[in-house]
């Protein structure tokens, strides 16, 4: 699994390198994805659900979301 910090990143930054971290994985691999900013809490973990990508919350508090992205298609 490949994890990435982006709680130094706000909105839209965040959401492009999350995008890019995930697009040369294979379908079935996972992304571990660290986030702080509030947009980017809300719009990262939206987008790839909107993708069709399996989501899992690892932690949601006042510090940060942690999340795992599982690929389920090639976008």
């Amino acid at each position: 699994m490949v994890s990435i910090d982006l709680t130094a990143q706000r909105c839209p930054l965040a959401l492009v390198k999350a995008k890019m971290a995930l697009k040369p994985l294979a379908i079935g691999d996972s992304l571990q994805i660290t986030l702080l900013d509030s947009g980017s809490r809300r719009d990262v973990p939206a987008y790839f659900q909107n993708q069709g990508h399996e989501l899992t919350i690892l932690k949601d508090d006042e510090q940060s979301l942690s999340l795992i992205v599982t690929k389920k298609t090639q976008s």
